[in-house]
């Protein structure tokens, strides 16, 4: 299901977290728990990888990682704010931890010129530094724009590792 590519990355994630002692938090949307699969897909995983949301609706994003509504009313779920909110959450919840978080629109098309098809944020977080991204993957088909997200999702988690090392 994942390329060389993705899979390169996820290796090259895990053994990051693990040089470091950390452990790792995913809190997904648009990739609906793709980057949390990556990364399982690779044996021992297990020491890395602790659990991941999948918040696809609003709902799930407030429950689960308290994401507040008023701000999702605000800025809309696909927005940098929400990013930051669900790795803020994710990492509330799993102190000690990394945190991506992906939130967007993966299509076939949108109901919204503001937030078109292949409209990504990305977010990667631990201890007091957070990393954002907005990605414009364009109208180019729902799986494109999940895989390519995951991508992005790990190269994040890595430049933030380097950031932090």
């Amino acid at each position: 299901m994942f390329d060389e590519t993705i899979q390169a990355l996820a290796i090259r994630v895990l053994q990051g977290c693990r040089e470091r002692g950390l452990m790792l938090v995913t809190a997904e949307s648009c990739t609906g728990g793709l980057i949390a699969g990556a990364l399982t897909a690779i044996a021992g995983s297990s020491d890395v990888v602790d659990r991941g949301y999948v918040t696809y609706s609003y709902e799930a994003k407030t429950e689960m990682l308290g994401v507040p509504r008023d701000l999702i009313m605000k800025h809309g779920a696909v927005s940098q704010e929400v990013a930051r909110a669900m790795t803020a959450g994710a990492l509330k919840r799993n102190p000690g931890r990394v945190a991506v978080a992906v939130t967007g629109v993966a299509g076939p098309g949108s109901d919204s010129q503001e937030k078109p098809a292949g409209l990504v944020h990305l977010t990667a977080a631990m201890g007091g530094t957070t990393r954002h991204r907005v990605e414009r993957y364009g109208d180019v088909g729902r799986q494109a724009v999940r895989l390519a997200t995951v991508r992005d999702a790990l190269e994040l988690v890595l430049e933030l590792l380097k950031d932090e090392a």
